[in-house]
């Protein structure tokens, strides 16, 4: 008995150490560096997302890109309680992206599209803030995805 048990601890743990599981590096993914960014659009949200991709972008790679990037974004009432105040806001980022290889010359476009709501606090201060982050993340995630695309398009060609 204490021998099968023995054994069957044994063979669980020879599994579970060599499943081969390896994290990746996010300097491996972007294997590309950025020449330009032309933005249009939100001023702020697009000045985040460029910091955001130059930093995250590899300069010893060999592939030069170009990125023209539009945001645009917008505010609506998502919920409002029975003496018709708000009590919700929806923000909705989109970007549209074209990214332009200067060796190969081809082109990849792409659109992103984020979405995320905030309650109204009841100071507007608060609610100021709430938006504030809310916009940070989104356009945190708006950026995770432009690099993930561009990295992954990249590979195929």
């Amino acid at each position: 008995m204490k021998k099968k048990f023995l054994f069957s601890i044994l063979i669980i743990l020879f599994l579970t150490n060599n499943c081969g599981f390896k994290i990746v590096k996010k300097s491996e993914i972007y294997n590309f560096d950025i020449n330009e960014i032309i933005t249009s659009g939100d001023n702020r949200i697009n000045f985040k997302i460029k910091n955001n991709l130059i930093f995250n972008s590899n300069n010893s790679e060999k592939k030069l890109v170009d990125i023209y990037l539009e945001t645009k974004k917008s505010k609506e009432v998502k919920e409002k309680n029975i003496n018709n105040e708000i009590t919700k806001y929806q923000i909705i980022i989109t970007s549209t992206i074209k990214v332009k290889e200067l060796i190969s010359g081809n082109v990849i476009s792409f659109t992103i599209e984020k979405t995320g709501d905030y309650s109204v606090a009841s100071q507007y201060s608060q609610t100021l803030t709430k938006e504030k982050k809310l916009i940070d993340d989104l356009t945190n995630d708006v950026t995770e995805d432009i690099l993930l695309q561009i990295a992954l398009k990249l590979d195929d060609l």
